[in-house]
């Protein structure tokens, strides 16, 4: 009987140590966005991903994030330089170490949908999330009630996922009630004004996918992890389900 209220002590430690970790994270993570330039503007275009690559440079194993605000930028590309900035923020901690074949793999080159990290978050679909339960960098959850500011989450505003889908990529930041209406605040890049905070009431979001960083330090797993994720790379030319996006990811 002691054994067995040792191992259940044992799990509850684990369980809480893990949510502790998470909760750091979560407010590393919005120390990383209030760090981040306001405006620019919103673009899908081939300089705006080209200037993503130059806002997250890598020189001599370590990065540098530098984002202009007279940049344009998009969703995914904000998200994922908020998600590098968190990384390197806990390396100049010491509370990382990720050898340089980890590195080398957060950067963003030209990957197509679904290839290493950055083709993964930047997919069609719930890309970040597919990320997360797939390497095990944290828990994924589309319960509205359960999101903590810091939290990544993929916004679909319509029904649709995968190809002809409406998403968004954002870093959520608390509710807040106007005239009776609630009202979800995310950080992102926005349409048209790119960086900054915006709000919508909650009814026009049809579903979401939140994703809470807990243990980077798995990040490692991707040099076992195939290269491209076939279900992410299918995204672009077929339509797939919430009920599939979910299973996908774990929940």
């Amino acid at each position: 009987m002691f054994k067995a209220i040792a191992t259940s002590c044992a799990a509850v430690l684990v369980v809480s140590i893990a949510q502790s970790s998470g909760e750091d994270l979560n407010g590393l993570i919005l120390e990383q966005v209030k760090q981040m330039p306001q405006g620019g503007r919103y673009s899908l275009s081939r300089f705006a991903k080209i200037r993503l690559q130059s806002a997250a440079h890598f020189e001599s194993g370590k990065f540098f994030i530098l984002p202009s605000a007279a940049s344009p930028s998009f969703c995914s590309g904000a998200t994922y330089l908020i998600f590098i900035r968190t990384i390197e923020a806990l390396r100049a901690r010491g509370e990382l170490h990720l050898d340089f074949a980890t590195l080398d793999q957060l950067i963003i080159r030209d990957q197509h949908d679904g290839e290493g990290i950055w083709g993964r978050w930047n997919a069609n679909g719930p890309g970040t999330a597919r990320l997360f339960h797939e390497l095990g960098l944290g828990q994924n959850f589309d319960n509205f009630d359960q999101a903590q500011p810091g939290d990544f989450m993929k916004i679909f505003w319509s029904k649709q996922v995968g190809r002809s889908e409406h998403g968004h990529s954002a870093i959520f930041l608390g509710t807040r009630n106007r005239l009776g209406v609630e009202y979800f605040r995310y950080w992102s890049s926005n349409i048209p004004s790119g960086y900054g905070e915006k709000s919508v009431p909650r009814s026009k979001i049809a579903y979401a996918i939140f994703s809470r960083l807990q243990t980077p330090v798995n990040l490692s797993r991707i040099g076992s992890a195939p290269f491209v994720d076939s279900y992410l790379a299918s995204l672009l030319r077929r339509r797939s389900s919430f009920a599939e996006a979910t299973q996908k990811c774990g929940l």
